[in-house]
């Protein structure tokens, strides 16, 4: 199979919010919720991205990891990447504000190979360790996967996410912890 390459990839966002966005916004394709005695945590995985709402009391932030981003409301977003290359971000707790966050996202453009090597491995991946996952068929017939795993602390949340995009050859990779203070 030949993968042909685009450039969706450069319109990906990685967009964090201090308040819950509405599961209308989304094409939710597969969720999971988390409660612990210090937080809760809702996971929702779409096609070509996740979104993830972590609450510790009053306090609420929403990371969500989408193909544009456009249609998501201003009100409440704190602070928002592209997803190109290598980039961090890290939002400190404060007196006011008991909630951290800290991210890390990287893109891949792989091979044709590669990719469906990667593809096998993770689907694997999600077999072995229940992960969260949504798979379909580009566009152009290549299939895609996106994957949220995650770690549950007691004050901490840890989210590795993997998103396959077919038609780029785009590996997207998010890691994030939340973390009550």
């Amino acid at each position: 199979m030949s993968i042909s390459k685009t450039s969706n990839a450069q319109v990906f966002r990685l967009m964090l919010y201090t308040r819950p966005l509405h599961p209308e916004l989304f094409n939710l394709q597969n969720r999971r919720i988390h409660n612990q005695l210090e937080y809760e945590v809702e996971t929702w995985v779409t096609p070509n991205g996740h979104v993830i709402r972590f609450q510790a009391g009053d306090e609420t932030l929403t990371e969500a990891v989408i193909d544009s981003g456009d249609h998501l409301p201003e009100a409440g977003l704190e602070h928002a990447l592209a997803c190109l290359g290598e980039k961090d971000f890290e939002l400190e707790c404060e007196e006011d504000f008991g909630v951290g966050y800290v991210t890390t996202v990287q893109t891949e453009s792989l091979t044709d190979n590669l990719y469906m090597a990667t593809l096998r491995e993770l689907r694997d991946f999600v077999r072995e360790a229940n992960s969260l996952a949504y798979e379909w068929i580009d566009d152009d017939g290549t299939p895609c996967l996106s994957i949220v795993d995650t770690q549950v602390y007691r004050k901490e949340f840890h989210v590795q996410s993997y998103h396959l995009l077919g038609g780029s050859g785009i590996v997207l990779r998010t890691q994030s912890i939340f973390e009550v203070k």
